[in-house]
């Protein structure tokens, strides 16, 4: 059964600018006004406000910034839900995800941070995470199949992540192969997937998430503000993080359970035709020494990127960084 604080403030979520009476509350929770009200206290005393309403009830007229855990699973509402964790600071959150399996936590499992002070990506790189709004997560699953299926996994939740900002946020992302998330050209988000394999089976995927929510240019350090962006920034208004958080536990969930269904195929290709940024410009791909430049011609069946070279050959690549036209290739940083 939830706690007692996601019930009042579902209840309350659920009534919007109607008051809630705390005879309902007290009944729903099977606790007297007295406590009901002692709740209420103690729920204000973390930022949120409560006006009562003579003879009516209880209203939530405002809820706090920062990630609380309580208000993400009051947003959930009735669904079906991993198990949360919400952390103030944590070094990284794809790493106490390790940590936690270490320890045989059960899975599916969602880490959520404030800050991370160690956060990485891809190759090992550090992400700015700063305390400022943003979003740090993994979630952690164990889908059990063969490792083959892993391939494009990460293209898949990121198309997700695409649609869910675009439909939440009111903007217009796009996925830059393999693992950025961009609004008009600038970064605002990364992804990096992590899995510990056996023999012939994946035993467990660690999907790490960090989305620009909140955060301001005048935040990151001086050599990333041309080329990251935030959706408040770029949308020109803050997000309800807590809500968003919710929202995007209950996208990537479902992408999850599609996946390892199998039944993803069709939306995966309608939703890459949709959000799929390099198609038909001109990239230059590192691999190692190796340096290819063409023009990206969109993914094959294993989520390759393919680029058409100018002697009209077809390369695939299942790895490497990628830019676009002349921009170096430290331009975007994981």
């Amino acid at each position: 059964m939830p706690a007692t604080d996601v019930i009042i403030l579902r209840e309350l979520l659920a009534q919007g600018d109607e008051p809630v009476s705390g005879p309902r509350l007290a009944k729903i929770l099977g606790v007297s006004r007295v406590a009901v009200w002692q709740h209420l206290k103690k729920l204000a005393e973390q930022g949120f406000v409560f006006e009562g309403v003579r003879t009516r009830g209880y209203r939530l007229t405002k809820t706090p910034d920062p990630l609380h855990l309580s208000l993400i699973r009051a947003h959930l509402g009735r669904q079906r839900a991993p198990q949360l964790v919400c952390l103030e600071r944590v070094d990284s959150t794809n790493s106490e995800a390790e940590r936690r399996l270490a320890l045989g936590e059960a899975v599916p499992l969602v880490i959520l941070a404030r800050e991370q002070t160690r956060g990485r990506g891809r190759r090992g790189r550090p992400w700015h995470s700063a305390a400022n709004g943003n979003l740090y997560s993994t979630f952690v699953f164990r889908p059990q199949v063969e490792p083959a299926r892993l391939q494009d996994f990460t293209l898949w939740m990121g198309l997700n992540v695409c649609e869910l900002v675009e439909n939440f946020c009111k903007l217009s992302p796009g996925l830059k192969w393999p693992n950025d998330l961009l609004l008009a050209g600038k970064k605002a988000g990364g992804m990096l997937t992590e899995a510990r394999v056996d023999a012939d089976q994946v035993r467990d995927v660690v999907f790490g998430l960090g989305l620009n929510v909140n955060g301001r240019a005048a935040d990151l350090p001086p050599e990333l503000r041309r080329t990251a962006t935030s959706f408040a920034e770029a949308g020109g208004a803050p997000v309800d993080l807590n809500k968003f958080a919710a929202a995007l536990i209950g996208r990537v969930t479902r992408a999850y359970e599609q996946f390892v269904d199998g039944g993803y195929r069709e939306a995966f290709e309608k939703l890459w035709s949709r959000y799929d940024i390099l198609r038909g410009k001109t990239v230059t791909v590192i691999q190692g020494t190796r340096t290819v430049r063409g023009t990206a011609t969109g993914i094959d069946a294993e989520g390759s990127l393919l680029v058409k070279t100018g002697t009209g050959a077809l390369e695939r690549f299942r790895a490497g960084e990628v830019t676009l036209g002349k921009e170096k290739a430290e331009g975007l940083k994981d």
